[in-house]
């Protein structure tokens, strides 16, 4: 059960997110074959979107809130002002395809993209809640398979190699 909540906790973290819990999983399956990879699949995927609805809702009333404090305001300008940049260039090349832009922006497993910096965009770009969420949805279900794929050829390469 330890290990289930592990990849589950990890999965919120940003930055690392999906993208680093899913090989913390595959570690564990090594360690121990009785581990569920679906199981843990499905609970990356939860604990990855648990902070969705709060960074879409909150995220940009806090920056903007502390974009004019002492010591954290000039950090907050700065996350608000590269994050309407970007919102708007990506709005203006995606067009009408802004759902697919962030599905991808957030599939795609980069650094620096991800459900957090996705939904933030999101909220940043005004998109509708529904479209956003569903979008990231999307988003973290293909990072996951990529992820998963990854991690499965490089796992058999190990174990090919070292067999």
């Amino acid at each position: 059960m330890i290990k289930y909540l592990t990849v589950f906790f990890i999965s919120m973290v940003p930055l690392i997110e999906l993208r680093g819990a899913i090989p913390f999983a595959y570690g564990f399956k090594a360690a121990d074959p009785s581990f569920n990879l679906l199981l843990a699949y499905i609970l990356i995927a939860i604990g990855n979107m648990i902070p969705v609805p709060i960074i879409y809702f909150f995220a940009r009333k806090v920056l903007e809130w502390g974009k004019d404090k002492p010591v954290i305001g000039g950090f907050f300008t700065f996350c608000l002002e590269k994050g309407e940049k970007g919102g708007k260039k990506l709005q203006e090349k995606a067009g009408r395809g802004l759902f697919v832009a962030l599905l991808l922006f957030v599939g795609i497993p980069l650094p620096g993209t991800g459900a957090w910096t996705g939904t933030l965009a999101a909220s940043i770009l005004d998109m509708d809640f529904k479209s956003s969420i569903l979008a990231v949805i999307c988003g973290v279900a293909l990072a996951g398979i990529i992820i998963g794929v990854l991690c499965t050829l490089g796992l058999g390469a190990f174990i090919g190699v070292t067999a």
